[in-house]
């Protein structure tokens, strides 16, 4: 019997996943009036940590009024990183919020921010001290609405198990492999994305949950 493609398996579990878990309305605001703001600061403050304990933060922040550029540029750096000690490396991440908020308040808005191409815009989130191509895609396709899909470390485990690719295939090469695969939308990517989160949250874990994840028939290593 032939191998299914890559095209093959990226649609396929797709299919799985959407009808398993349906719509996921992601990025998750608190809904103020910076969701823009607030998506960039989640992106930072979920590396190397489980969404959850970002959102305790993030939910700190609101709680203070901070979800604001200039507020986060002014703050004291050592009041900042207590505030969202939740999300781990607080020191490190408060550092890069205000990195982040430093640069950003050059422009008049985070819209004129994003008013330009992808391409330039990825090129500089990454000259920012702490955005690796994660967390800058993640901003581009939550925050900017640009088409750039985001390939984390559930999408390597995920996938790797489907027989797609190694555990690890550099970062650039697996994105490269699902944009190939799917229709350029910004929608459909974001979409994507969740459900691969919500996949591995729930099942795909590091020890592997089999029974009843929607993608067991497909896998190969279980």
């Amino acid at each position: 019997m032939k191998s299914p493609s890559s095209k093959e398996i990226i649609k396929k579990s797709y299919d799985r996943l959407y009808k398993a878990f349906g719509r996921q309305r992601w990025w998750p605001t608190q809904g103020i009036e910076n969701p823009l703001f607030e998506i960039i600061i989640g992106t930072i403050l979920t590396q190397n940590t489980a969404w959850q304990n970002a959102e305790k933060a993030i939910i700190n922040l609101c709680s203070n009024n901070l979800i604001d550029i200039g507020k986060i540029k002014k703050i004291n750096r050592k009041r900042l990183a207590n505030l969202i000690r939740s999300a781990g490396y607080y020191n490190q991440k408060a550092e890069r919020l205000k990195i982040v908020a430093q640069h950003l308040a050059k422009y008049p808005s985070i819209k004129v921010f994003f008013d330009r191409p992808a391409e330039e815009l990825r090129e500089e989130l990454l000259s920012i001290k702490g955005i690796g191509p994660e967390t800058a895609d993640s901003i581009l396709l939550y925050a900017g609405n640009k088409p750039c899909f985001v390939v984390d470390a559930y999408t390597k485990r995920i996938f790797s198990r489907l027989g797609l690719c190694e555990q690890d295939i550099d970062y650039h090469e697996l994105q490269k492999i699902f944009i190939d695969s799917l229709k350029k939308d910004v929608r459909l990517f974001q979409e994507y994305h969740a459900l691969i989160v919500e996949c591995a949250k729930l099942f795909c874990r590091k020890k592997p949950v089999c029974k009843k994840c929607p993608l067991e028939k497909m896998c190969r290593k279980k």
